[in-house]
């Protein structure tokens, strides 16, 4: 690498998220490397102050900053935003991704990552433990945690995995595979998980074990938002098969190497459907889902059948549990 040259872009999108957007500004500026970075922000005409916070860190950092500040909402058109307008200003070797809402919180956490990147050649997508936390940053139990230890992740344990496997602002990958996006992941309106797979297939995933960043779920707007609130049950069917699809799509991409394994994926993903939807007859009676039933932990059983059976008792203690998680916080 030449001195003067920029090894990581960092892709940033951002929303209607004047809260967030300065902490995440921050958690880059303060990336400890000795190389140079760029940092592209995206905001999707914010109807709150996100773009003028933007504009605040462009005028104390235009050397660092490039900010793309739309006037007309590009997501509610279907347009991918990094592909279409970040991708294309991208001038580092590797691109490392953060949403507007969430931040890292360990300095050297691009300097980590680069430098494994940089004497393995054949690892496309470097990723790393993450905290979880609340809108109002209270700590959630569940981080994001796919292995105690450091870990290589083959192409069978990303598919199985899920969009939930790694976080988002965890992801740093060589940006040569970024310009060359396959089909399935064009085509897919969920960019996370394909994007794993994608970079999966493209060589290996290396996992570092330790906590760098944190992700906010249940942001206003958010994906995580949407899907859990009210009627998810209706948004979580279209969302499963818009996965299917995906996948559907690696398949043939990848000349029906993982058939197996995307198979077993797709029967998980309709056996949490059917889960969801407290369904007990299906889920004991149909061959199909067997396996995944056989696999659900005694907790899950019990939940099943109080939704399935006695709904008014499963509520009601849904309701306690929460009243009891609030009084807690």
């Amino acid at each position: 690498m030449e001195e003067n040259d920029i090894v990581v872009s960092i892709c940033c999108i951002t929303y209607n998220q004047e809260k967030y957007i300065a902490a995440a500004l921050d958690s880059f500026l303060m990336q400890k490397t000795n190389f140079k970075f760029e940092i592209l922000i995206h905001d999707d005409a914010s109807t709150d102050n996100t773009a003028n916070i933007v504009r605040e860190y462009v005028k104390k950092y235009p050397e660092l900053i490039t900010p793309v500040l739309q006037t007309e909402n590009q997501y509610s058109q279907g347009i991918k935003m990094k592909s279409t307008y970040l991708y294309p200003k991208v001038t580092g070797k590797y691109i490392a991704l953060n949403e507007g809402d969430d931040y890292w919180i360990d300095p050297y956490k691009l300097q980590k990552q680069v430098d494994y990147m940089e004497t393995h050649p054949e690892c496309s997508l470097s990723v790393h433990a993450a905290h979880q936390v609340t809108a109002d940053n209270t700590p959630l139990p569940k981080d994001v945690r796919p292995h105690i230890g450091n870990k290589i992740f083959n192409i069978d344990e990303v598919i199985m995995g899920g969009g939930g496997l790694f976080a988002t602002n965890g992801m740093l990958y060589r940006a040569e595979f970024a310009f060359k996006e396959p089909d399935f992941l064009k085509n897919c309106p969920i960019g996370d998980y394909p994007l794993a797979i994608h970079l999966a297939l493209m060589g290996t995933v290396y996992y570092i074990d330790e906590f760098m960043s944190v992700y906010r779920s249940g942001v206003a707007g958010s994906w995580s938002a949407t899907m859990l609130g009210e009627n998810y049950i209706k948004k979580y069917k279209p969302f499963l098969e818009v996965i299917e699809t995906m996948l559907l799509e690696v398949d043939a991409f990848s000349q029906y190497k993982y058939t197996g394994v995307i198979q077993q994926r797709m029967i998980d993903i309709e056996g949490d459907f059917l889960l969801k939807m407290y369904d007990v007859n299906t889920l004991k009676k149909n061959e199909k889902y067997r396996q995944f039933y056989q696999s659900l932990s005694k907790k899950k059983i019990m939940k099943l059948y109080l939704g399935a059976y006695y709904p008014w008792l499963f509520n009601v203690l849904r309701n306690t549990k929460r009243q009891l998680t609030q009084c807690k916080l």
